[in-house]
């Protein structure tokens, strides 16, 4: 285990992040976490708080910090869908196979919207690829 503190923390927020420099040069050798500014990851923008101006190496810490934190939503979000794939699959074998009168009724309506709503959205994508090549 690494006894060295980073330099930045990110406290990750829903659209973003909070964004601390750490401090543990001072008297008592707490750890001091003052905040910097708040990003929002969505639109790229940075807010400095208070009174702080950002540095150089700040900038580029939250560059590549917000860089390294779409690729990982990226991937979360392809799991995800992976992910609805599966469930679909198995939503069709317990609706085959396990599934009552009253649980189909419950369901059924709801799904089916989902369904033709996401298939609607799919075929228009695919058709857009095919006439852009």
């Amino acid at each position: 285990m690494s006894t060295a503190l980073p330099e930045y923390y990110f406290r990750v927020r829903e659209n973003g992040a909070a964004v601390f420099k750490i401090d543990t040069e001072n008297r008592q050798r707490r750890i001091e976490m003052d905040q910097i500014a708040v990003i929002n990851i969505r639109n790229g923008e940075v807010k400095p708080q208070g009174q702080s101006a950002l540095t150089d190496a700040d900038k580029a810490e939250i560059a590549r910090w917000m860089e390294e934190r779409r690729a990982l939503l990226s991937r979360r979000d392809m799991d995800d869908i992976h992910r609805a794939v599966d469930h679909l699959n198995l939503t069709t074998q317990w609706a085959q196979s396990k599934a009552t009168d009253e649980q189909l009724e419950e369901i059924t309506d709801r799904l089916l919207m989902a369904m033709h709503d996401l298939r609607s959205v799919l075929v228009r994508k695919k058709s857009d690829r095919f006439t852009k090549d």
